[in-house]
């Protein structure tokens, strides 16, 4: 098994319901299991237009490799609705690989580290909730990196999500993962 960590994002459409339910829909791969969840955040867009979008990090362990990862991404991206009609465009969900173990990739399709993770208050900011002491493979500290992204708009949404299996995530500090077959159903379940 391998940690890796999933950056989520969405603005359209139930942003937030789709992110619940894409991180319920990952718990139910059998090759994942979702060790822990950030809480969600509302941030303005990046290099892009459209309305606000929620965020949340996503810390699993997995025995795909990174190629295999990257394709069940892509597949429930598109199972939520997902069109690419032209770079940056809004979305109703995206699902980055942030970080694969200790592994530095450099492809044509897939660039781990992520590219620009070191740049988004987005991604940073529910990664150190997380973990706040997780390096970045030959980058070093991920929290070294946060007065770059202070001028960026972030904030931190209250949950009124009662789902068990997503508040076991969030409150997992053990690293233990949890039990999918206790969590809720999920609107977007996926197969």
């Amino acid at each position: 098994m391998t940690v890796a960590y999933l950056g989520l994002g969405a603005n359209l459409g139930d942003a937030r319901q789709t992110l619940k339910d894409a991180v319920v829909c990952l718990a139910q791969q059998h090759t994942i299991a979702v060790l822990a969840k950030s809480s969600l955040y509302r941030t303005a867009p990046i290099d892009a237009g459209g309305d606000d979008y929620f965020n949340c990090v996503v810390k699993i362990d997995t025995t795909l490799t990174p190629h295999r990862l990257l394709a069940l991404c892509q597949q429930i991206e598109h199972h939520f609705g997902r069109e690419r009609p032209y770079r940056n465009a809004p979305r109703t969900l995206d699902i980055d690989i942030l970080l694969f173990d200790e592994q530095s990739i450099e492809e044509p399709d897939l660039i781990v580290p992520h590219p620009r993770l070191t740049e988004r208050a987005f991604v940073l900011v529910p990664l150190l909730e997380i973990d706040a002491a997780l390096t970045i493979p030959q980058q070093g500290r991920a929290d070294t990196f946060l007065a770059h992204v202070a001028d960026q708009r972030i904030e931190k949404m209250k949950s009124p999500c009662q789902c068990p299996m997503l508040n076991a995530l969030s409150a997992n500090d053990a690293g233990e993962p949890a039990d999918a077959a206790n969590g809720a159903s999920a609107k977007g379940r996926c197969s």
